[in-house]
């Protein structure tokens, strides 16, 4: 889904366990299918349901108390293969953001790739945060990508993020990477002809 970036302010999901790996967030029996619609329903399927395919009322995601566009997790997230579905899953179940104190390399990627807004924040910070959510599960976080800021507007502390230029500008202009070349076309000619490529 390509929409562009620019602030999110919502609520979060929170998910304080760590080393989920993408397995938890996309069981591999589930990744028989080649488009990215309908991953969503069973994003940490076996998290969510039991065997028998009823909602397990203890879980984050079946919990009304929580909810919005913000999924903050634990430590490590996105371990173990590198498969794209993990991604397709939290984008299709409507997460932009997930917030994190680590992430790892190919899910983080995998994430930008799917207009999904990976932060990384300070251990301290996403304590905090997570603290703040509990106390009250109405509590806003504001994601800020131009000025590459998260803040925790229940307690008014922010940090900065970091982030890839290019991907940025991707997110900012709801660009993929065969929509940033097709924009930047006539450069690209104009390169060539120069060089009499």
């Amino acid at each position: 889904m390509k929409t562009k970036f620019n602030i999110i302010t919502s609520t979060c999901v929170p998910l304080p366990l760590e080393n989920i790996d993408t397995d938890q967030i996309i069981p591999a029996r589930f990744l028989k299918a080649t488009t990215r619609e309908g991953f969503g329903e069973n994003l940490f399927r076996d998290w969510r349901y039991d065997k028998e395919g009823n909602k397990i009322k203890s879980f984050v995601l079946n919990d009304p108390t929580y909810g919005g566009q913000i999924l903050v997790a634990g430590k490590n997230f996105g371990s173990g293969s590198s498969r794209e579905h993990a991604a397709w899953a939290i984008a299709d179940y409507g997460f932009r953001v997930v917030v994190s104190s680590f992430f790892a390399d190919i899910h983080k990627n995998n994430e930008l790739n799917n207009f999904v807004l990976p932060v990384v924040v300070s251990e301290s910070f996403l304590a905090e945060l997570f603290d703040s959510i509990y106390k009250d599960p109405k509590t806003e976080v504001e994601v800020n990508l131009p000025e590459q800021t998260i803040t925790n507007k229940a307690t008014g502390k922010s940090e900065r993020f970091e982030i890839n230029a290019y991907k940025k500008d991707c997110l900012i202009n709801g660009l993929d990477d065969i929509d940033y070349l097709l924009a930047n076309k006539s450069k690209i000619e104009a390169y060539e002809a120069a060089r009499g490529l």
